[in-house]
């Protein structure tokens, strides 16, 4: 019998503690365990204390989780609760992603004061995102609009828009549901032509390796699509080293025994890209996503990624 609170540890921002929370819910429900059973320890990392500067700059989204990472290995924590799309694809030795929750909506959200949706800002108008990614396909769509460098979490980057400091901005629409906030989304783009971040909209928690209480305790609320969808993914994103310094999109969907995959690498302009396209066996994801990473690297050339990287 458990006599010791279960430590989750977590970033403080109020999305992140929304996810704690979800993890810890489902943990009561899984095991009949009490509120109580369970303890919530909000951590500030690296990532959140250095908002002046891109990530890139500060050794990019592992400075999100390396302080909740010591917790682990410490001891000091039991599991650790992330977004899927901020974990690194290396992880500390001796720390695996044990779990992931049933994923939520992975598209991207506009936000827009100067209209309602990217194609209908005037020429010249201000985007604010810290994403790559978004910010190249912002310009692929629209090369006349100025995107600029947009930090923070979901409160900072709202009250900067309301300020004036952009005229709109992009958030991940999963985030926004679970913080009950998606009355301010003005447009939600395609993910057909506007590809998510690999691991969007997925939670994850991560734990020691070779713990059986703990393995015990996560099996129950782990959800297989979502898991193999990621193993997909973080393969893909692996494939092609990828960091904040590189725009990658990646989705898989997995359907019982089968999964289809879309992935999608961009230069930060926007101006050049190279996609694929795959279909297989639900259990082969992890070596397919890692193949179609190989094949969209070969198919880019070295001199895609050193003319801007």
């Amino acid at each position: 019998m458990q006599t010791t609170p279960l430590r989750i540890g977590t970033r403080g921002s109020q999305l992140a503690l929304a996810q704690a929370h979800e993890v810890r819910a489902r943990l009561m429900a899984a095991h009949s365990l009490p509120e109580e059973a369970f303890e919530i320890v909000p951590i500030v990392t690296s990532g959140d204390r250095i908002q002046d500067r891109p990530l890139a700059d500060i050794g990019g989204k592992g400075l999100f989780t390396q302080e909740i990472e010591e917790g682990l290995l410490s001891g000091s924590l039991d599991v650790a609760v992330h977004s899927s799309k901020d974990m690194p694809t290396v992880l500390p030795e001796g720390l695996d992603l044990t779990a992931f929750l049933p994923r939520e909506d992975t598209r991207d959200a506009f936000i827009g004061r100067a209209a309602p949706s990217i194609e209908a800002l005037p020429p010249g108008s201000k985007v604010g995102s810290s994403s790559l990614r978004r910010q190249a396909l912002i310009l692929r769509m629209r090369p006349d609009l100025s995107v600029v460098p947009f930090r923070g979490n979901v409160q900072s980057r709202m009250r900067k828009l309301d300020e004036g400091q952009v005229d709109g901005t992009i958030l991940a629409n999963a985030g926004l549901r679970r913080l009950g906030m998606t009355e301010v989304i003005t447009d939600l783009m395609p993910s057909e032509t506007f590809p998510p971040a690999p691991g969007q909209g997925a939670i994850c928690v991560e734990s020691r390796i070779g713990d059986p209480r703990i393995d015990a305790l996560l099996q129950p609320i782990h959800h297989r699509e979502t898991g193999l969808a990621l193993a997909c993914e973080r393969a893909f994103l692996a494939a092609l080293d990828g960091s904040c310094r590189t725009p990658i999109a990646g989705h898989a969907v997995v359907e019982g025994e089968k999964f289809h995959f879309k992935g999608l690498i961009i230069t930060p302009d926007g101006r050049i890209s190279h996609d694929i396209a795959i279909d297989g066996p639900a259990a082969d994801a992890a070596v397919l996503g890692a193949k179609a990473g190989a094949a969209v690297r070969e198919k880019a050339g070295t001199t895609f990624f050193e003319s801007w990287n």
